[in-house]
């Protein structure tokens, strides 16, 4: 006992302490971690959230679908089935339910020919209701797409250089975007949407965007006039927070100009949020086309979008129900799992919310 004292209190170098870890004890010490970044963290954690990756897989379904059915299904979205040139309409072709045939096509069907049944039966007009939901849902995720990239461009341009200029600059382009936040929105889209329909198709007229529609184009002005605010100011409150790091002002000491810093140290360490913002966005575009086509102020006849579709159903919907209910579902179906997806990004990568 006394000699394990001497030892506990004593001032000598243990020498066993020095010598060489065998590999079991190096194995067990020594915990290598895999080199990761930024985004590879962000990827494990948003494929742990489950809600996240069913929406994304269901919104790559719709959009898949939107796209590669049109190729090869036997009707058009604009063909009226019960009309041929040189014969009287075939009214038996109009307003038929699901997997119903028309009196024509029963009797092609008893002489051994074969037709495609119409999965949503057919509109007012004769036309396969299922083909014009599927082409419905490719022009509003277009639209929303399409929207979402005009809000970005335009939001990322005007927030970055507020929040990098500052002073007057800044004061200025947040005054102007505190009043376009204090217009009331659905009553400038649909004002805006109807006054620029008549100047936009004299504009318009034997150009290639005249395929698109006035309506079509008129749309993307309202959102790259009203729909940019909020992404300038969440990229304003981004770069006023990163413009006073070190990096910067060792970029600025050395001469740099100010566009050179927003794109290559200002805009990308603010990425993630700009994306996660940008998701969000989509959804919300495509919420404003289809109630715009819903009051006739969205895409032209006779292409149709989700917002149309349920519009037209109104008339018959004692008689055929099922055909405002349909669009409605895709509708929010895609918002849904948008917004979803958009919050699991926005948990997934988000500096804040993962430290």
């Amino acid at each position: 006992m006394s000699e394990n004292k001497k030892k506990l209190f004593s001032m000598h170098v243990n020498v066993d302490d020095f010598l060489p870890a065998s590999d079991k004890e190096k194995e067990y010490m020594v915990q290598m971690r895999p080199t990761t970044t930024a985004f590879k963290d962000g990827m494990k954690r948003l494929r742990k959230n489950k809600v996240a990756i069913v929406s994304f897989w269901i919104i790559v379904i719709i959009a898949l679908s939107a796209i590669v059915i049109p190729m090869f299904w036997p009707y058009k979205y604009e063909t009226m089935l019960g009309m041929t040139p040189g014969k009287p309409v075939d009214a038996s072709y109009k307003n038929l339910k699901p997997f119903e045939y028309s009196t024509t096509e029963l009797k092609k069907m008893e002489e051994g020919e074969k037709i495609f049944p119409h999965l949503f039966g057919t509109d007012a007009s004769g036309r396969d209701y299922f083909i014009r939901v599927v082409y419905g849902t490719r022009i509003s995720l277009a639209v929303g797409f399409f929207a979402s990239i005009i809000v970005l461009v335009i939001g990322l341009t005007i927030g970055a250089i507020s929040g990098y200029a500052g002073g007057t600059v800044d004061l200025v382009i947040m005054r102007i975007v505190d009043i376009i936040y204090s217009l009331p929105d659905t009553l400038m889209i649909i004002l805006l949407a109807a006054a620029l329909k008549d100047r936009i198709s004299a504009m318009l007229e034997g150009t290639k965007i005249e395929r698109l529609g006035t309506n079509m184009v008129a749309l993307f002005i309202v959102f790259a006039l009203l729909y940019w605010v909020s992404m300038a100011r969440l990229v304003r409150g981004q770069i006023l927070s990163l413009r006073e790091q070190e990096y910067v002002l060792s970029a600025q000491a050395s001469g740099a100009k100010g566009g050179w810093i927003i794109r290559k140290h200002l805009i990308p360490n603010c990425i993630s949020v700009i994306v996660i913002s940008t998701a969000l966005q989509i959804p919300n575009a495509i919420f404003t086309e289809s109630f715009l086509s819903f009051l006739g102020l969205g895409v032209n006849a006779p292409m149709p979008s989700l917002g149309s579709l349920a519009s037209d159903a109104l008339n018959g919907i004692n008689s055929y129900p099922y055909r405002l209910v349909i669009p409605a579902i895709v509708v929010s179906l895609i918002v849904l799992s948008l917004n979803l997806f958009g919050d699991g990004l926005r948990d997934a990568f988000d500096p804040k919310i993962n430290g």
